[in-house]
């Protein structure tokens, strides 16, 4: 059976926690593939909003099994405030499990994540100061923690020390900062073994064995494509590869079982954080978007940048992530705009770009080259089939389709996961 991967195509928020929600019933398996409690997602369910950070979407639907994948970094204070949180709700967490190979975020890391931005003052990349990078950091530096250290305390302990010999000599002699004790951190790690212990297992054979039974997996990809560490805007970027590719490192699912790749696109672009942003509005449309879409991060409740449609990235992160479909999302959000913008190409210095500038710098200085659609005063939430829209919002959605790269198989019209319209199936072949 397939496994399915779920891709953010814009800069995150878009509404992959929606997309998984909806499918979640359909699935065996969601896998969170990468990132850790950095980028929340909003699931609605029966009206009720649920704000996940670190666990996947799928720990909502109730017959689906969560996993936290080996690409995941994992706060486990998080991790246990996020299952005690939905347990007081009734939510039934009882499914979920934790790749062993997966990474943990210590305190230190939270340390080095918030003294590091302030050093950077004006070059700071705006991270939300959960330690995700130097987690990373240490990953890719073999300087790692995993889930599966915390139950042999001698290498538990043989790794903390090894990771605080350089932290505490960049936090003393760099940043001015007290040095962390070995013990502090170990004892830190051990208080959550016990709990810890039955929800941990090897993923990559759960997950293949299930393919192999006939079972439908969903990779549930954090964060989006454009603050991919490679394909991202870079610096301006995540520490991981929250693309179609990384979600097969990021699972132990290899490229080969992975039939359909789809990616969630806003009506509308945002974007949380520094960087470029082409179609970004600084005027009372960025304002009317930013209240009525509800744009403040779940995370950090910033408020997010808000831009028009940008046909542009969305062909791009389609040929960067190899998208069979596409799930739109927000289309309500634009009900009431007389004239609906939606950038089709890039004016760079003069000369016209169909497609992604090869350089940041020349994407830095893009500015939108516009096409303009007729907008529609009705009310679109009860929509269910495409010929339920008005007839502009009708000719928007296959506009943008055109333009983007695959087809348009699903098209959110409000919050809740029955306010969907589905043009094709997501888990069928």
């Amino acid at each position: 059976m397939p496994a399915i991967v779920i891709v953010g195509a814009q800069w995150g928020d878009e509404g992959k926690g929606k997309a998984t929600d909806l499918l979640g019933g359909r699935v065996d398996y969601v896998v969170k593939p990468n990132g850790g409690n950095n980028a929340g997602h909003t699931v609605v369910v029966n009206g009720e909003k649920y704000e996940l950070k670190l666990l996947p979407a799928g720990i909502l639907s109730p017959n689906a099994t969560p996993i936290i994948g080996n690409g995941c970094v994992v706060n486990l204070e998080a991790l246990f405030e996020e299952i005690d949180g939905l347990e007081a709700r009734g939510a039934d967490t009882s499914k979920l499990r934790v790749s062993a190979n997966a990474h943990l975020v210590a305190p230190y890391h939270q340390t080095m994540d918030k003294v590091t931005e302030r050093f950077l003052g004006k070059r700071a990349i705006g991270t939300t100061g959960r330690g995700i990078g130097p987690a990373y950091m240490d990953k890719i530096g073999r300087l790692g923690i995993r889930v599966q250290d915390v139950f042999d305390e001698s290498i538990l302990r043989q790794k903390v020390e090894g990771a605080l010999r350089q932290k505490n000599e960049l936090l003393l002699k760099v940043y001015n900062r007290r040095s962390v004790e070995v013990e502090e951190i170990v004892e830190y790690f051990l208080s959550y073994a016990e709990r810890l212990r039955p929800l941990v297992i090897d993923s990559t054979f759960v997950l293949n064995e299930a393919l192999d039974a006939g079972k439908v997996v969903l990779m549930e990809g954090g964060q989006a494509t454009f603050l991919d560490v490679d394909h991202g805007t870079y610096p301006f970027v995540t520490s991981s590869n929250p693309t179609a590719g990384g979600a097969s490192v990021g699972s132990g699912i290899g490229p080969t079982r992975i039939n359909r790749s789809v990616g969630i696109i806003k009506a509308y672009t945002t974007r949380v954080g520094a960087g470029p942003f082409p179609t970004e509005l600084f005027d009372d449309w960025g304002i009317y978007l930013q209240k009525t879409g509800g744009e403040f991060g779940v995370n950090t409740g910033r408020p997010r940048r808000c831009g028009w449609y940008d046909a542009v990235l969305a062909r791009h992160a389609s040929r960067v992530n190899g998208f069979t479909d596409y799930f739109l999302t927000k289309l309500d959000v634009l009900t009431g705009i007389e004239q609906i913008p939606v950038c089709v190409a890039y004016d760079v210095d003069g000369v016209r770009h169909d497609e992604m500038p090869m350089t940041q710098t020349d994407f830095h200085h893009a500015k939108p080259i516009f096409e303009y659609f007729d907008g529609w005063t009705e009310d679109i939430t009860g929509a269910r089939t495409l010929e339920d829209l008005p007839e502009n919002a009708r000719k928007y959605v296959l506009a943008l389709e055109e333009r983007s790269g695959a087809r348009f198989s699903a098209i959110g019209v409000g919050p809740d996961r029955e306010q969907t319209i589905v043009r094709y199936d997501l888990v069928e072949a």
